[in-house]
């Protein structure tokens, strides 16, 4: 699918005869060429209006463009995932990345729906995380004043103790784990959550129903937001007590960590989370831009703004913990965790402790909000897009084919928001868009860099800009990441362990059904491959020259010059 659309729109000014004078088009035929725009010899032709495609559309401004970037690049990993990450590391692709998306959608839209149901906890004088007798709390449960490392024991980390009003309120108030005995015993979805989880979709839908004139406006709150309440949350988390000891965990170095192929993992997976990465985000937005877009400034500034905002987001949260670690008098090792754990109780707990925590509460879970609902935005839009684009039907009734995206993923959703939801929403989690997601941008780096051409997508790209890439981004592409990809889904596959949450441990069958969500989108590359070769006519050598030729190239199918079948084609750089 890549290959077979690349250079679709893109054809050479003179690709047959010489230069002829041109002859003027009768009026009716001049009103039927939309546009017709050329730069470094290059036309880019857009169909007439008496063929099904229609003109694209564009982001209004170029801002709107790198705040929706940056809004789905900055997420909730990069504040619950990457500083935890620093600190114990010691510092048919194109319709499998549309099916990772969508599984991404299914649970992803859960967590926001849990942020805005702590929005609306948080508006009360007393925060309901903040002490025990609550209809869910336990008789187990413990005033956090009362927890000390003498009272936890060698055995217990911080973190890992359930019976925290904290702890209780996310586990028991929220989620109602204590109502599944596990992944079969489910129940039915939760009313408070659910009415969340609408609220979730419906701002998505008319985030999304117009396409990026309206996304492009909603990302100027949503993707700067979260930098304003980062700042204050930081600048207030350092002049905490124990703030300094966080922070100094935070930046430890262990060098001899780097060495194990587990850290590898971890980074290579959190910043194609991060980045977005093979999700078909990126490709989906950068879409909507002029032809002549600096596409390799945006990939820098954007890439630079993400990394920077993780590496800022970690002394905001290892500021607290150091504070959690200084007031309960337990190492920094005992309260660091990262995922929900993090943002849904140790956090809150944190802020509790707070003068004012009312509004540091609600500040916070407005910042989650707006991490989540524009990274949401994201991966709706690469679905919608993806589709609509190779199925002109969808893209002329898109209000219809959004809604139709958006409600399925809330049917879906509905398994995570029961009792036992938080164990689909795990299994999701770990198999939706782990090894598959790596594999895909494995594909499409082969695809791209080796059957497309490494030398052929630069000069793409000089087309575009009017430079060609340097050196190091070539051999990168050809060499260094298919074989570092590579290397991660090999090792990700062999130290795959039995799936768990906390200390249940999932049954043999569900560990199945994860595995076969995983190649429901992994499946689809092979799969694609077979249906190309199989519905193409001609002999077993045009199907194979047809199937790994770009459709602009097809003629050349048919006069035996294949540029695949010659050996500088493999060489070129």
């Amino acid at each position: 699918m890549l290959l077979a659309r690349m250079n679709r729109q893109v054809q050479p000014e003179n690709s047959g005869t010489d230069s002829e004078p041109e002859q003027p088009l009768p009026a009716r035929k001049a009103a039927e060429l939309l546009v017709v725009k050329e730069r470094n010899g290059v036309q880019c032709l857009l169909a007439p209006p008496g063929r099904d495609e229609q003109p694209r559309e564009t982001w209004g401004k170029k801002i709107d463009f790198l705040l929706s970037v940056v809004g789905f690049a900055v997420d909730l990993a990069n504040v619950w995932r990457f500083p935890f990450l620093c600190y114990k590391n010691g510092g048919g692709v194109g319709y499998a990345v549309i099916l990772i998306a969508l599984y991404v959608g299914f649970y992803y839209n859960v967590i926001i729906a849990w942020s805005l149901y702590y929005l609306f906890s948080s508006f009360t004088f007393n925060l309901p995380w903040t002490d025990c007798g609550h209809p869910w709390n336990s008789p187990n449960c413990t005033d956090p004043k009362l927890l000390n490392a003498s009272v936890l024991g060698n055995h217990t980390k911080y973190s890992k103790y359930k019976f925290t009003p904290a702890a209780e309120f996310y586990e028991r108030g929220v989620l109602h784990l204590h109502e599944s005995s596990g992944i079969h015993d489910i129940g039915l979805p939760q009313w408070q959550l659910l009415l969340c989880l609408m609220v979730v979709v419906v701002v998505l839908f008319f985030s999304l129903w117009k396409g990026v004139k309206t996304s492009g406006k909603v990302v100027w709150i949503t993707a700067t937001l979260p930098y304003f309440v980062l700042f204050v949350l930081l600048v207030h988390g350092l002049t905490l007590p124990g703030a300094s000891n966080g922070i100094s965990a935070y930046l430890h170095i262990d060098f001899y960590r780097l060495k194990e192929a587990t850290v590898w993992i971890d980074a290579a997976t959190q910043i194609f989370f991060s980045l977005g990465a093979g999700f078909g985000v990126l490709i989906a937005f950068a879409s909507y831009n002029k032809f002549d877009n600096n596409c390799y400034r945006d990939a820098l500034l954007t890439s630079t703004i993400n990394c920077v905002t993780s590496f800022i987001s970690g002394f905001a949260i290892f500021s607290i913990l150091g504070y959690m670690a200084h007031e309960h008098k337990v190492n920094i090792e005992d309260v660091a965790t990262e995922g929900a754990g993090l943002v849904f109780i140790l956090y809150p707990e944190a802020i509790s402790t707070l003068s004012g925590s009312t509004f540091w509460a609600v500040v916070f879970f407005i910042m989650l909000l707006a991490l989540g609902i524009d990274s949401s935005m994201g991966g709706m839009e690469a679905v919608i897009t993806g589709l609509a684009d190779d199925f002109q039907v969808l893209k002329r009734h898109r209000k219809l084919f959004t809604f139709g995206v958006t409600f399925g993923t809330f049917l879906l959703a509905l398994f995570c928001i029961t009792k036992g939801g938080i164990y689909v929403l795990t299994l999701l989690d770990t198999f939706a868009a782990g090894t598959s997601i790596l594999f895909a941008v494995l594909m499409e780096a082969i695809g791209v860099s080796w059957f497309y051409g490494v030398d052929r997508f630069s000069n793409d790209i000089q087309q575009m800009m009017g430079f060609k890439p340097g050196l190091y981004w070539r051999l990168c592409w050809k060499f260094i990441s298919p074989a570092f990809l590579l290397f991660v889904v090999v090792v990700s596959i062999i130290n795959f362990k039995q799936l768990t949450y906390d200390d249940y441990v999932f049954p043999l069958w569900a560990n199945w059904v994860g595995w076969g969500v995983a190649l429901s989108s992994m499946t689809l590359v092979p799969a694609y491959v077979a249906y190309k070769f199989l519905s193409t006519r001609g002999s077993l050598w045009e199907r194979l020259a047809y199937g790994i030729t770009p459709e602009n190239e097809h003629h050349l199918v048919a006069q035996r010059n294949v540029r695949q079948f010659q050996l500088r084609h493999w060489l070129a750089i």
